[in-house]
């Protein structure tokens, strides 16, 4: 054997060595650690197992030893539990900071473009259809668009614009047959759409299905694990109205916030309403801001209203607030019809940030 080859196996045999003597001094540190934390703080017998109520810290090998040490544990005691406050509070606000990027952040842009124009999808109900024979999405412009035939004579749109299978008016049944096909292949929209038809029931809802809020909810959660943002607006709702279960604002806040995230710009409006009932307009205006940056008219006109109605209880607007709002207002896309909401009075703005 060479003497390269002989040092190579002396390395490799001494760093073996140091690592079996770290994993050993390891072992030790532990085990002594161990053993520290099992002493009692009274008599120092090992093996304690009875905690402290408060600060849960000290041990006790038993009742008494706990009883004769609670005067000289009192103030550590009390020191431990404002410590572990403190921690627990930074933690906290750590987490909240943290959720409020997440929750304060543009969301993707998730408008789809109709398959047929090739234009973006508008964000209301009404500027949109869902097609249960073939599972697309239709803007109403191609929905109700005339059709001509190859003579150029309009002809009657009786057929789905998209895969052209005759769409039946009258007969219920067959359009629960599709919606029950596409509800069997996993389509989230569909499931959607027949949890609010369970619902709503023969009065609101559609196809005559009878009202149950158990279905409907089981219906909602199932769209909303396979990726339908709106599944989560309708679960938030139905925490928030008490929809076949308890009211739980907390729950609803929840969902709400899962679908904003997501881009739902309803949730989003949602949300800042709720803020302005809990009293935190700055925050009710940051999502106003978002949900009317993403062209929904109805925050537009929340964020008018809370400019141009002026509380005496609330606090004065800052000028950097102010400049910012300015900023941002200049990236809206306004809606026709809707003037900007900054004639409010400057007397309400003051110069001190």
């Amino acid at each position: 054997m060479s003497t390269s080859d002989s040092n190579c196996v002396d390395g490799a045999s001494k760093s073996n060595d140091d690592d079996d003597v770290c994993d050993v001094n390891d072992k030790l540190q532990n085990m002594s650690m161990g053993v520290a934390l099992s002493l009692c703080a009274n008599c120092g017998k090992v093996g304690a197992n009875n905690t402290c109520n408060k600060c849960k810290q000290v041990r006790y090998c038993n009742a008494v030893c706990k009883k004769v040490h609670k005067k000289k544990h009192k103030k550590q005691c009390e020191e431990l539990i404002r410590l572990a406050t403190e921690k627990r509070n930074e933690a906290l606000k750590h987490a909240d900071e943290l959720h409020d990027i997440e929750l304060f952040k543009q969301p993707p842009e998730t408008k789809e473009d109709c398959p047929i124009c090739f234009l973006c999808m508008p964000y209301l109900h009404t500027g949109r259809r869902y097609q249960a024979c073939c599972g697309k999405v239709i803007c109403s412009g191609c929905v109700y668009a005339p059709l001509y035939d190859d003579q150029g004579n309009e002809v009657d749109n009786e057929k789905c614009a998209f895969c052209r299978t005759p769409w039946p008016e009258s007969d219920e049944e067959e359009i629960v047959k599709r919606y029950k096909k596409r509800v069997d292949l996993d389509d989230p929209i569909a499931i959607n759409n027949l949890g609010c038809n369970y619902r709503d029931g023969k009065g609101n809802g559609r196809y005559g299905y009878t009202q149950n809020y158990t279905k409907a909810l089981e219906l909602f959660h199932r769209a909303a694990e396979l990726g339908y943002t709106e599944a989560y607006l309708n679960i938030g709702c139905a925490y928030k109205y008490g929809e076949g279960i308890e009211v739980d604002m907390e729950k609803a806040n929840y969902y709400y916030e899962l679908a904003a995230m997501r881009g739902n710009v309803i949730a989003r409006h949602n949300l800042g309403s709720m803020e302005v009932r809990s009293g935190n307009k700055c925050r009710a205006l940051r999502h106003y801001m978002i949900s009317a940056r993403d062209g929904y008219a109805d925050s537009l006109k929340m964020i008018q209203k809370m400019y141009l109605t002026v509380d005496k209880q609330q606090k004065p607007i800052t000028q950097k607030h102010y400049n910012y709002i300015k900023h941002i207002w200049g990236r809206l896309r306004v809606p026709r019809g809707i003037k900007l909401p900054l004639h409010f009075s400057r007397s309400t703005v003051i110069t001190n940030t």
